[in-house]
Formats: C-alpha cells, sequence, structure tokens
C-alpha cells in the first residue's frame, strides 16, 4: 500500500458484500487503485479485469493479489479506462472512481460532477458501453437524486438499488446497483 492507499481503499467489509452481489462472470474493475475490490472479486471466483492508469498503483494490486492468492484470476491493464472502454466486455463494470481525496468528507451534498478524472455522469455512460450492469460505490455524501437519475438516462431505464455500507455502525459508502445487480437478478 501506498498512502494514498490506504485513505482510498474499499474496507474490506463492504469489498466483500460488492464481490458477494455480483453474482459472477467476468467483473471489470475500472478504477482497481491497490485492488481491494479486486482481490474480492477474484476470490468469488470470478474472472477480473483490473485497470488503473498508475503504473505504481497496478504493481501494489498486483503485489496485494498475490499475498490473497488470487493474482491467476486477474488480468492487470495499465491504462486509462475512458481509452479502453469501447473494447471491453464483461457481465459487470465496477466503478470506485477517485473522490478528489479525504477533503470530501467536508462537502455537505457530495455532487457527482466532483468524481475524478470526469464526472458522475461521463464514467457512468463509459461503463454502460460494456454492461448496464453497474456496481458504483460512492461517497456517503453522495446526492442521492443524481445517483437514481443515472438509471432514467439510460435507455431502457435501468433497474436500481442504493445500499447505504457500514463498517463499525459508521457509514462509509454508498453502493448504487444498476441492471441485474439491482436486487440479485443479475443471471449469467
Amino acid at each position: 500500500m501506498d498512502e494514498e492507499g490506504w485513505f482510498s481503499v474499499t474496507p474490506e467489509e463492504i469489498a466483500i458484500r460488492h464481490a458477494e452481489r455480483s453474482g459472477g462472470g467476468c467483473v471489470i474493475d475500472c478504477f482497481s487503485g491497490v485492488g481491494g475490490n479486486t482481490i474480492q472479486f477474484a476470490k468469488m471466483c470470478h474472472h477480473v479485469v483490473a485497470i488503473d492508469i498508475d503504473p505504481h498503483k497496478v504493481e501494489l494490486a498486483f503485489n496485494n493479489a498475490k499475498i490473497y492468492g488470487v493474482a491467476d484470476y486477474i488480468d492487470f491493464i495499465i491504462g486509462d479506462f475512458f481509452q479502453l472502454a469501447s473494447s471491453l466486455k464483461g457481465d459487470i463494470a465496477f466503478l470506485a472512481p477517485p473522490w478528489g481525496g479525504p477533503a470530501y468528507k467536508t462537502i455537505p451534498n457530495f455532487s457527482l460532477d466532483l468524481l475524478k478524472p470526469k464526472d458522475g455522469y461521463s464514467l457512468f455512460q463509459a461503463a454502460q458501453a460494456i454492461t448496464p450492469n453497474i456496481i458504483m460505490f460512492l461517497p456517503r455524501n453522495v446526492d442521492l437524486r443524481q445517483v437514481e437519475e443515472l438509471s432514467w438516462l439510460s435507455s431502457p431505464p435501468l433497474n436500481i438499488e442504493i445500499e447505504e455500507n457500514y463498517v463499525q455502525n459508521h457509514l462509509k459508502g454508498i453502493t448504487a446497483y444498476f441492471g441485474g445487480t439491482a436486487f440479485g437478478k443479475l443471471d449469467l
């Protein structure tokens, strides 16, 4: 782990929940970072394509996957998700984009426009080029109306389920499940 990895990695309990809800198949982890979610998806016997633009993060994720014994289930790619999205195929796209560092907590109503490297609408649209089955991990203070709007802007509109994620009784984030991942309806 590097310094940024310590505050940006998804807490393990939440990453396990994401993997349990994914239902199987090939998961595209669009912003894999140091591999917290990637590892949990791989532990559930999924094939994972882990993408990050930072070669150092990919190196850390690969090392972490080896420690967990799941590196053989993962294809690591150094690259820009937006440039790769149109050529990717998978059953689920997992979006846990950078939230802008720990300062996100000071924003009362976190807008999807604040996500990095592009706004949440652009992220979601790029993921839809892969699959309508999208899991999106977002800050606990995200504007839920905007998250729901993502499903309405799809054609046809996607099912959506929003889940609050707690660790030791503290709200840590919000997960939005779209398409077949909502309400556990994914058939692979």
